[in-house]
């Protein structure tokens, strides 16, 4: 009997992800066998659900809230953008060893540069947010040589730990990082993303619209509805608004490539997901 590998997307919530269609996706274009789905994990019962997924003989899994933070102490071993970030994505199981990796920051300059055609290298990028999202996203930022990367948060305190865990592959990449008081930020940027919680409590955008120069790329890391009223301020505010969507697909792209070796056609997964969810399919 041929055993087919499986995989999955844990989290809570976890019904809206379309990481399953994303991934099985990718396995139709690349010739892999394997299943994906998706579990509904109770706050309380992370390590629970890993256990039992790897006695199932689960390959490996994408993490999404809340429980990135929790996956670096399940690892045996992390690549060098998960330990800086200090949270994970992605772990695969490889016997009793765990891989752990965070594919979000790659997949957030990927689309960025790749699928919105937006060069990161000598702009000015801000970064609204400190938790879990911006720590993921920030290292790979840092790597497409950006002149300045100012980050936003509400505790300015926060915000600055996490510039400093970021310090020395700034000075290796020349990238100058600054955290000043949020409500003190009028420079304006070339590229805004957003990684604050707002786009799921609905609440506003936490600084000024004078941050964006006129054309500037404002990015929000989520999609769909929860991301539509960022898209909403930017677009009031002569930016060019962009979703979190090709973020998804690139980010899950780096972690099939992760499991598998084989890298999938992410732009062409991008431009048919975008068609589905337009035809309600997906």
């Amino acid at each position: 009997m041929t055993v087919i590998d499986s995989y999955c997307v844990m989290g809570n919530p976890v019904e809206h992800s379309k990481s399953p269609w994303i991934h099985m996706r990718f396995a139709e274009l690349t010739g892999q066998v394997l299943h994906y789905g998706k579990r509904l994990v109770p706050v309380d019962h992370f390590l629970r659900a890993i256990t039992a997924f790897r006695e199932e003989g689960g390959r490996g899994c994408n993490i999404t809230v809340p429980f990135k933070f929790e996956s670096p102490a399940l690892a045996t071993s992390m690549t060098p953008r998960a330990k800086l970030a200090q949270a994970c994505n992605t772990l695969r199981f490889e016997g009793a060893e765990v891989r752990a990796d965070n594919t979000d920051g790659v997949g957030l300059v990927n689309d960025i540069q790749h699928n919105a055609g937006t060069a990161i290298a000598g702009r000015d990028v801000l970064l609204l947010g400190a938790g879990g999202a911006a720590a993921g996203v920030l290292g790979p930022l840092i790597e497409a040589r950006p002149r300045l990367i100012v980050v936003a948060n509400r505790t300015q305190a926060r915000a600055q730990a996490l510039l400093a865990r970021h310090a020395g592959l700034a000075a290796q990449h020349g990238v100058l990082l600054q955290a000043p008081p949020q409500d003190s930020i009028v420079q304006a940027f070339d590229i805004v993303v957003n990684g604050t919680s707002t786009s799921l409590s609905g609440a506003g955008v936490p600084v000024s619209p004078q941050v964006l120069k006129a054309g500037a790329l404002a990015c929000d890391m989520m999609y769909g509805p929860a991301a539509q009223g960022f898209a909403d301020w930017a677009s009031a505010h002569g930016a060019v608004p962009r979703d979190g969507l090709g973020m998804l697909v690139e980010q899950a792209a780096e972690a099939f490539e992760f499991w598998r070796g084989v890298r999938p056609p992410s732009a062409q997964v991008l431009a048919e997901l975008r068609a589905a969810l337009a035809a309600g399919t997906a």
